[in-house]
């Protein structure tokens, strides 16, 4: 027990695994990531429905979507925003690993007669010869990417943008970070339940990596007859760094805000977001 409960604890090292795969395409966690996006007043898996509106509209005004605007919503969820953005008439692509969210996606699509077109897929291997005007990343997506999937994804964004397209995306900033705590707990059937349907007790370790300012969230899930860890990494930035990155992807920053709902950029702000466009 000692052993086990030592290894639980155990601090990794930084980005040594890997799970999002684990977690998007379980047909148990998909289920709850879902419930957890539909509901209206929480800040889990999606944002709140008052911020989403808001933050939907403001990126419809933004880039003024219209029937010939192309938009790539990548981590679209149940479509939340794809299904603001078509509304216009623009034509709308959204990439989740989700399947069960995508399906969900679809089906409001059909109810409310919206042309969108969605692909279950990891988006870090999501492949197109598609071109678009506009290409988002929200809910912070891009901080739980290690550096080496953060420059791929960069990459595949920069070559799917036309010639005068932007990229919206946000980050956590180093205020979340310092108002982060390294904890430890544990709790039976924790999280209300959302690793499995049969009992299990659930143990967190936070830790907090100060000089890559990265802090993981490490869940181990014991049950009676199988034991899974979880890792949910989660980089955090200053306006300088993210700049920096999006430069050396031959991306040029030319808009920073303090949400993705376009509230003006502030030094507290506890999350970044930045438009970007080709490197002139």
């Amino acid at each position: 027990m000692l052993k086990q409960l030592n290894k639980i604890n155990e601090k990794p090292q930084l980005w040594g695994h890997y799970t999002a795969e684990e977690l998007w395409t379980d047909e148990y966690t998909s289920q709850q990531m879902l419930n957890y996006h539909l509901a209206e007043d929480l800040d889990i898996s999606s944002r709140n429905k008052k911020f989403i509106e808001r933050s939907a509209n403001w990126i419809v005004n933004k880039f003024n979507l219209n029937e010939d605007i192309k938009v790539a919503d990548f981590g679209c969820g149940p479509g939340l925003y794809t299904s603001v953005f078509a509304k216009t008439g623009s034509k709308v692509t959204g990439i989740d690993f989700n399947k069960v969210a995508i399906n969900y996606a679809k089906e409001k699509a059909a109810d409310a007669n919206l042309k969108i077109d969605y692909s279950v897929a990891n988006y870090l291997e999501y492949k197109t010869k598609s071109k678009y005007d506009l290409i988002t990343l929200i809910f912070c997506d891009f901080c739980a990417l290690n550096p080496e999937q953060r420059r791929l994804m960069l990459k595949k964004f920069k070559n799917a943008l036309n010639k005068d397209g932007k990229i919206l995306l946000d980050v956590f900033s180093l205020n979340t970070y310092n108002n982060k705590n390294e904890v430890a707990s544990y709790e039976k059937n924790s999280l209300f339940g959302f690793w499995s349907a049969r009992d299990y007790y659930g143990f967190l370790n936070t830790f907090k990596y100060d000089e890559e300012k990265v802090v993981l969230d490490k869940h181990t899930i014991i049950q009676e007859n199988e034991t899974k860890v979880i890792y949910n990494w989660l980089k955090h930035y200053s306006v300088k760094e993210l700049t920096k990155e999006l430069e050396k992807a031959g991306l040029e920053v030319v808009e920073v805000f303090s949400n993705v709902a376009g509230d003006d950029y502030t030094e507290d702000a506890m999350e970044i977001c930045v438009i970007a466009k080709h490197k002139r």
